[in-house]
């Protein structure tokens, strides 16, 4: 069995959400027919095998509209079959069928026929194969999409997710969001259509996305034929395995070729798998591929999303650049500090005024601008930046961040659940700023954390002692420190004295 994993082309500028909208939507259609479904399809292919048989063994019986099409269009489809069930030397299907053969009266043949009808019209009544599924013989209108996100199995869902995925982000990515969902829709009903002209009459219900996603692969193979696609090979019923990598203009032209024999030769469906909706799928994918490209709406859109996904630099930014790259850098930096005073959120002229200054060996200026860029990450929630920034203020010599923002940094280390680098950076923080109001605050959390979160009472103990001792005022916080101090006191006690199992 070969099994595409990925292919070069994964990456794109922007999150897929169509395809992965298309995927949820998918699983959650799954979800909510398949056991129904399954519930269903039994008791519907009992009565369809009663009323053939029963028809074969008794043609004089009449039968209502419904019944007599599907009879008619299953005679005409299966000659063979039909041949075989109007036989009276062959064997008995089941029991009904033997209680039907030992039958002679006419009137109750025809009642049994007519309870079959009615029963046949309420199961086609409460289907959702019947209403919302494809049917060839009499399509609704609402199957062209909704057929397209009913499958019938585990395996039927995943795969075609699976290749949904592989040639529909990197689609997406480009035509954008607009041509994409329209192409995937349009390409699902053209496939069920290209279905129905190859299996004209046929009241089998067909579904999936088969068609849709057979209509991406077409699309693929003309927009990128030259991408290497990783296959692996699985043989030795599945203990062995052989990964390679082929090229999309010999590898789907194969997979079409397969398709288009397996048409030729079984019909249109082998396996319950509808080829020729594969095929025409394929082959309208591969046209409107070269439809879109020759348009010229393939270019627009890709403008479209480079204008959203390229960044644009601000002229000071890219005039205090030029400075830099001529070794201008006090040029640079006035261009810049005039900028900063226009614009004091530009986080990226800030980035570059703190370069510039680690240039010119100005460290105070350095140290001035990466607090500021600290904050600035902070207020933006771009914690890992604010944490870069900090790290690179310490590693050039700084001691001490300013109350406020340490203690924002402190928090937010807390809120990445990384305890430890807050106690730590808490502890440092008081003893840097022991008379201000911060100190009190970070020595609080600090013991709230080691006692509840580290499970160290004696750290705990410290820390809350430190803050019923700090000069900060701090009557407003008297009892939550005493209540630490307590708590903290309890803990060490049950570690010291522990008990005793009789």
């Amino acid at each position: 069995m070969l099994i595409p994993l990925r292919h070069e082309n994964m990456e794109g500028r922007r999150w897929p959400i169509i395809s992965i909208a298309l995927i949820v939507i998918n699983f959650l259609a799954f979800f909510a027919t398949h056991w129904q479904i399954e519930a269903q399809n039994p008791k519907q292919a009992e009565l369809r095998v009663h009323i053939l048989l029963l028809a074969a063994m008794h043609p004089e019986l009449s039968m209502n509209a419904e019944a007599q099409e599907f009879v008619t269009n299953f005679r005409e489809k299966n000659p063979s079959l039909w041949k075989t069930a109007v036989s009276q030397t062959r064997r008995p299907e089941d029991a009904w069928e033997v209680k039907m053969r030992m039958i002679e009266d006419g009137a109750e043949l025809q009642r049994e026929m007519d309870t079959l009808e009615q029963e046949y019209g309420e199961v086609e009544h409460d289907s959702i194969l019947a209403h919302y599924a494809f049917i060839p013989a009499h399509p609704q209108p609402i199957s062209y999409v909704t057929a397209n996100f009913l499958h019938g199995g585990w395996m039927h869902i995943i795969g075609n997710m699976w290749f949904l995925w592989l040639a529909g982000a990197i689609l997406e990515d480009t035509w954008g969001r607009i041509i994409y969902p329209i192409f995937y829709f349009l390409s699902g009903a053209m496939a069920l259509m290209f279905h129905a002209w190859a299996n004209p009459g046929s009241l089998v219900a067909t579904l999936g996305a088969s068609g849709a996603v057979a209509a991406l692969m077409g699309a693929f193979l003309v927009r990128f034929p030259k991408t290497k696609i990783e296959m692996i090979w699985l043989f030795g019923f599945g203990f062995r395995s052989y990964r390679f990598q082929a090229r999309a203009y010999w590898l789907l032209p194969l997979w079409l070729f397969m398709e288009l024999f397996s048409g030729a030769i079984f019909g249109g469906s082998s396996g319950g798998v509808a080829h020729w909706a594969h095929v025409g799928g394929f082959v309208f994918g591969a046209v409107a591929a070269v439809g879109l490209s020759y348009s010229g709406l393939e270019h627009v859109a890709n403008q479209a999303i480079e204008a959203k996904v390229t960044w644009t630099a601000e002229p000071a930014i890219v005039q205090a650049t030029e400075k830099l790259d001529q070794g201008n850098l006090d040029e640079a930096i006035a261009v810049l500090q005039t900028h900063v005073a226009s614009s004091p959120t530009s986080i990226d002229a800030c980035t570059l005024l703190s370069q510039l200054y680690w240039r010119k060996n100005d460290i105070a200026k350095y140290h001035e601008t990466m607090i500021k860029l600290c904050q600035m990450h902070l207020k933006a929630q771009d914690v890992d930046a604010a944490w870069q920034d900090f790290g690179e203020y310490l590693n050039s010599g700084g001691e001490r961040m300013p109350a406020s923002t340490w203690l924002e940094l402190c928090r937010s280390a807390e809120g990445q659940q990384n305890f430890e680098r807050a106690v730590e950076e808490y502890d440092k923080l008081a003893r840097a700023y022991p008379t201000e109001r911060q100190s009190l605050l970070a020595l609080m959390a600090a013991g709230r954390l080691s006692l509840n979160k580290l499970k160290r009472p004696a750290e705990a103990l410290r820390f809350f002692q430190a803050a019923a001792t700090s000069p900060v005022p701090h009557l407003d916080w008297e009892t939550n420190i005493q209540g630490g101090i307590t708590e903290a006191h309890k803990a060490l006690t049950a570690i010291e004295v522990p008990a005793v199992k009789v």
